[in-house]
């Protein structure tokens, strides 16, 4: 006769198999959708593609900021995104109303331009997100994690209404600086100068980034303390002066972003919120806490968005998009909590 404890742990097998099949079955239903359309139209299918890669390493950038601040505090700070539309507003003041550049302009007139008012724009987002981090979350750091949680929603609607106030609810745009005409093209697939920018900027910046935080002295006191905050501050390492520089580093982030994203899109003061909630779940897909997991996660969420946008075979359309996207964050919190890359968290383990 089986034991309880034999029992239960059959019980907790069956349940465990049962999951995984329905994941399986889940990821079969998508792989064949996406050969469907690829069998369909093979050039839409790579044209698509490459839209949603740009796109996801955008989201990728407000990711990294997002998955940054969680792997030192466990928090998820919301105002994030607010941060990313805020200095995409501020990017476009500096760009329309400051440094005054037209379309016409010369092509140093327009690199000198951008260069500007991302000099600006991310040391100042840098202070401001560290700002943040001093002001709401600092007393908060041996709280329950719902007072943090909870004002983190509220630092978000703060920088919304800031936004607002400043900027009406009117969308805010700069002209096309960078050519929509064909940088790359391969027979009918092709990739436009604007596109290549976003990854030329994106890049480099993502590089730049996982060789702070692996090789530099800084970049191995966050990695530190974010293993164990008590063991760093005992062999000398300045708690929140890292946890400030961490906070910097992801405001600088969401600035880039939200000057990348301006260059790609318009933006206006609720734009964060959604942008911000996709990026989130990039990072949770991938592995929040982990680096490269946010970026894979958020290429897959930028595939995802754009495959369902821009295929035509059964595909659910734009109004889905939303419902697809947090779908997925449901069903990475039920099936693998911890993300594509293992990256275990204290609620996923």
């Amino acid at each position: 006769m089986a034991t309880p404890a034999l029992t239960t742990r059959l019980d907790r097998l069956r349940q465990s198999n049962v999951v995984d099949l329905i994941g399986y079955g889940l990821l079969a239903l998508v792989g064949i959708w996406l050969a469907g359309n690829f069998i369909k139209d093979p050039t839409e299918f790579v044209n698509v593609g490459l839209i949603g890669v740009t796109n996801g390493l955008i989201y990728g950038l407000v990711a990294l900021g997002y998955t940054l601040v969680y792997g030192i505090l466990q928090l998820i700070n919301f105002a994030h995104g607010d941060v990313f539309a805020l200095s995409g507003l501020v990017a476009w003041s500096l760009i329309v109303n400051v440094i005054g550049l037209e379309a016409d302009a010369s092509v140093a007139a327009i690199v000198g331009g951008l260069a500007l008012t991302l000099a600006i724009v991310m040391p100042m987002f840098s202070f401001i997100n560290a700002g943040i981090e001093f002001v709401a979350y600092r007393r908060l750091r041996h709280a329950p994690r719902l007072a943090a949680l909870i004002t983190a929603v509220g630092m978000s609607f703060i920088v919304q209404n800031v936004s607002l106030a400043f900027y009406d609810v009117e969308f805010h745009s700069v002209p096309s600086f960078i050519p929509r005409t064909e940088a790359i093209g391969i027979g009918d697939i092709t990739y436009s100068w604007n596109k290549l920018a976003a990854v030329l900027i994106t890049i480099p910046v993502l590089v730049l980034l996982t060789w702070f935080v692996r090789t530099t002295k800084q970049g191995k006191a966050m990695r530190a303390v974010a293993q164990d905050t008590e063991a760093s501050a005992m062999m000398g390492i300045n708690v929140n002066r890292t946890i400030s520089v961490t906070f910097a580093l992801a405001g600088s982030l969401a600035a880039v972003a939200g000057l990348v994203y301006l260059l790609q899109f318009n933006i206006r003061y609720d734009t964060g919120f959604e942008l911000g909630l996709i990026a989130f779940t990039a990072a949770v897909l991938g592995g929040i806490g982990n680096l490269t997991g946010a970026v894979l996660g958020a290429i897959v969420i930028g595939l995802i968005q754009a495959f369902n946008e821009g295929l035509t075979w059964h595909t659910p359309g734009s109004d889905w998009t939303r419902t697809i996207v947090f779908g997925i964050l449901i069903l990475i919190l039920v099936f693998r909590p911890e993300g594509l890359l293992g990256e275990r968290t204290p609620e996923g383990a």
